[in-house]
């Protein structure tokens, strides 16, 4: 059956435009199907993926908080797509400009690799969009996080977009209502924006993100947390921009709850990031995350679900791209 090249976003079906695609005799699907999803069709799917994620992370370590947030970057714009994977090209602007993203997000030879190993034994079943979702929760694990069942049957987007990468993805210089309500735009509540923050328990972040906030002193951070930062990240604008920085000073490569201490003692090193403590409204789940390691853990793999459902495509929408930087 004909698609008409629709695109169909779960999140904002109706009934209504159920019953016109039905006219027009278009199939669909919104519902994203069980982790057993790939057992017949490719039995070694999930396997693969996390092998080639062990190796990756074993490499290096800050790969697993990288690939995390590609995860992320991919589902806050126009759904888990894998839109984010996209290169230019005549037909697309990709995503990796927007200044989010821009010469920061990483961890693409790392979904390259395992789409190559996929491509060998089952060519054309695994979607880039669930090989992203799976090697988020594989480095979840693979640095003492929790896992969880990923649910699978995304399809991948045949378009990107730049607009909405400028306008979806939480700048790191939010206020807590600006993040709130950007979180409730993707079905997402003040709970699992304070765990999905917490991936910042692990990885580092580039000195122009932070540098703000270091030299600032009107900011709300610890004096001494800030000249160490300083060390690494001179005030000029125009040196040092990407030098990095642990997110979590502490424990920068393991997955813990000293990442929510940190903001407690004022030692969070995005503004994005204190704004959780800071006389606000998740000031109580930050201090509960701080206290209790296996309710964040929970918690996390919980927002982790909940964010890879965001408008995913299935059924006869969008395709299995066969290479993940380039449509088909």
């Amino acid at each position: 059956m004909a698609s008409f090249g629709l695109r169909i976003k779960c999140s904002s079906f109706t009934v209504a435009a159920a019953l016109l695609l039905m006219l027009f005799s278009t199939t669909f699907s919104c519902n994203l199907s069980s982790s057993t999803f790939y057992d017949s069709t490719c039995p070694k799917a999930l396997s693969t993926i996390q092998i080639s994620v062990r190796r990756a992370v074993s490499r290096e370590r800050r790969l697993a908080a990288s690939l995390i947030r590609l995860h992320f970057h991919d589902c806050f714009v126009q759904g888990c797509d894998a839109s984010i994977l996209l290169k230019m090209s005549s037909s697309i602007v990709t995503e990796q400009g927007a200044p989010q993203n821009n010469n920061s997000v990483r961890g693409f030879e790392v979904i390259d690799e395992a789409k190559s190993q996929l491509e060998r034994i089952c060519p054309g079943i695994v979607s880039c969009a669930d090989i992203l979702a799976v090697a988020a929760r594989d480095s979840s694990v693979a640095v003492g996080g929790p896992s969880w069942a990923v649910k699978l049957g995304r399809r991948d987007s045949t378009t990107a977009s730049l607009s909405k990468a400028i306008t979806d993805i939480p700048l790191f210089t939010a206020s807590l209502a600006d993040l709130t309500s950007l979180f409730a735009t993707k079905g997402l509540n003040t709970r699992d924006l304070v765990a999905l923050s917490g991936s910042h328990t692990i990885g580092q972040a580039q000195c122009s993100t932070f540098r703000g906030r270091i030299y600032n002193s009107s900011s709300d951070i610890d004096a001494n947390f800030a000249r160490t930062r300083q060390r690494r990240c001179p005030s000029n604008s125009t040196q040092g921009s990407t030098k990095l920085a642990p997110l979590d000073l502490v424990t920068p490569n393991q997955f813990d709850s000293n990442y929510f201490k940190n903001l407690i003692q004022k030692k969070g090193l995005l503004a994005s990031d204190q704004i959780l403590f800071s006389g606000g409204s998740t000031d109580d789940i930050v201090i509960e995350y701080s206290k209790n390691l296996a309710a964040f853990s929970s918690d996390f793999a919980s927002a982790m679900i909940k964010m890879g459902d965001i408008e995913p495509l299935t059924g006869s929408s969008g395709q299995i791209r066969k290479i993940c930087s380039a449509v088909n």
